[in-house]
């Protein structure tokens, strides 16, 4: 049998509460409390919600359940990336390839989210410090953002230094990579059980005080309205396939599935440890804070303070005009709004960085694993690699570049991702042997119609997605018919998003080089597969 490689990780998870929040942490991002309200109000509200449940119990659970599985079984070969995984499962000399997949989207999208991420941390410290005071306008405070990114119209009022922007982001991305240097449970798992709490903690503060704000003068609206408007019906619209591509969207957003992360995590556990019960756990985490907590807040605030046809309105214009326009411009009317603000943006940064940092997971598995590196090399050099390229995306953000990555990593690259999965584990794997292997020391049975689902249902329900986006939005804005970031694209940035393509097809090359020294240094075989490590002493 082929060898197993050389710089094998002896880490685990140190407790199963430590698990369930790094697996909630990693789903719970920014799109649950930024995409997933500006979503409901621009798709309907309450017809957005049914296909919503919909998409989440014929796409996102059994997807969550899979890559769970993915995750487990290429742990027993001690594979914590996706090269290792696919070949575990599919003995072919090309499921290592198809595996580098698993290596790029990752890396790509954690290094645009990391300058997003690093957004909210200087807006809290705005907040505090009261510093966009005054801009009591969604004009304003969206002038007051585009000053602080360094894309103001020529002649608009600046408010920041140049460098602000840059200094926040090195910031933010050093405490990502220092969390990662430090390991699975020294590190990360230590982040999720601080910062979770913390998260829930602002989530549940902020609801407490949107749900019993009063109406304002000239707008007459309340909280409950925009309630009623995220979950009451309008049944007209679930005709729109639309909403039903918004809603699946939005499930692979909140839940990280296809980022390759959750089978990162998942690969520090042994045969012995549940994943079916774990996998709800984390499923329902991820949806209290989403449903319950993210849709109980920016929505309901936006419809008092700006009515019902406003919040649609400025949920037209984008999550991070909700975000970052309109709830400060709530928070500066009301008492201790500066505080407010730090609970805010302290949440979503909080819900960032615990997914950031699972990002790079798979990527310092890969080169620990098969290199033999050390953890904190790794780290630091991957620290080094992101610096570089996101100061590409902080000094051509209005050139379009984070809305190409985002597209072709963040968005139709996760459903590409999802559908390998799904045929390698229950079509390749075949469905039996997944079943068995996602029910091996499972503190629950999972219902047994969902073998149908994943078998069938899942894969024909992604194929339908990647089909249609690929029509209607991947061809043409390959084509440069369209931008990434919607409407027209701006001949002028032709010559950036090209670049930012080549990039990300550099990456793809360069995985693919390194997959195959790895392979040939640990001689393994494709065809007899990888050496089982006995990791029963291992795990949450």
């Amino acid at each position: 049998m082929a060898s197993s490689g050389s710089g094998n990780s002896h880490e685990a998870w140190g407790s199963r509460i430590g698990l369930i929040l790094a697996m909630a942490g990693n789903a719970i991002g920014l799109g649950n409390f930024l995409r997933f309200p500006r979503q409901a109000a621009a798709n309907g509200g309450g017809s957005f919600m049914i296909t919503y449940f919909i998409a989440l119990l014929l796409l996102g659970i059994p997807l969550m359940w899979i890559e769970w599985g993915i995750g487990r079984n290429g742990g027993r070969y001690r594979k914590g990336h996706t090269p290792g995984m696919f070949a575990a499962i599919w003995r072919h000399p090309a499921a290592k390839y198809v595996g580098a997949v698993g290596l790029v989207v990752p890396l790509v999208v954690m290094i645009y989210y990391t300058y997003i991420e690093s957004w909210t941390a200087a807006f809290a410290w705005f907040s505090l410090t009261k510093d966009y005071w005054g801009h009591t306008t969604q004009e304003g405070m969206i002038g007051y953002l585009q000053s602080f990114q360094a894309i103001s119209p020529e002649g608009a009022p600046v408010y920041h230094k140049p460098w602000t922007p840059y200094a926040f982001f090195i910031g933010t991305l050093f405490i990502n990579i220092y969390v990662l240097s430090k390991g699975i449970s020294g590190g990360i798992e230590k982040l999720a059980k601080i910062g979770m709490p913390i998260l829930f903690l602002f989530a549940i503060v902020l609801a407490g005080v949107v749900l019993f704000l009063p109406a304002q003068p000239g707008i007459g609206a309340t909280p409950w309205q925009g309630l009623e408007f995220i979950y009451k019906p309008d049944y007209s619209r679930l005709g729109e396939p639309g909403v039903w591509l918004a809603s699946a969207g939005q499930i692979f957003f909140t839940l990280s599935v296809g980022m390759c992360t959750l089978t990162a995590y998942a690969s520090y556990l042994s045969k012995k440890d549940d994943i079916t019960l774990n996998g709800i756990a984390t499923a329902a985490t991820n949806e209290t804070a989403e449903v319950v907590l993210g849709g109980t807040i920016a929505i309901p605030a936006a419809v008092t303070f700006f009515g019902v046809s406003g919040a649609m309105a400025i949920a037209q214009g984008g999550s991070f005009d909700l975000g970052f326009a309109t709830m400060p411009v709530v928070f500066q009317q009301l008492p201790f709004g500066n505080l407010l603000g730090v609970a805010w943006f302290g949440l979503l940064f909080f819900a960032g960085i615990t997914s950031s940092v699972a990002m790079l997971t798979p990527i310092t598995a890969f080169f620990r694993e098969e290199f033999g590196f050390k953890r904190e090399t790794v780290a630091w050099s991957l620290g080094a690699l992101c610096l570089v390229f996101g100061l590409m995306h902080v000094y051509w953000l209005e050139h379009g570049v984070l809305d190409e990555w985002d597209y072709w990593a963040g968005t139709f690259g996760l459903v590409v991702v999802a559908v390998i999965e799904v045929i390698l584990f229950m079509w390749i794997f075949k469905p039996n042997k997944a079943w068995e292997s996602m029910h091996q020391g499972a503190d629950i049975r999972i219902p047994q119609i969902f073998k149908f689902i994943m078998t069938y249902v899942t894969p024909l329900y992604l194929l339908f997605i990647l089909g249609w986006w690929g029509w209607v939005d991947a061809i043409p804005i390959l084509l440069n018919e369209k931008s990434a970031g919607g409407g027209v694209l701006d001949p002028a940035n032709t010559p950036y998003i090209t670049f930012a393509r080549a990039i990300i097809v550099l990456f793809a090359i360069t995985a693919v080089v390194l997959i195959k020294m790895a392979w040939a240094r640990n001689k393994y075989d494709d065809r007899k597969g990888f050496v089982e490590v006995d990791r029963s002493g291992e795990g949450a």
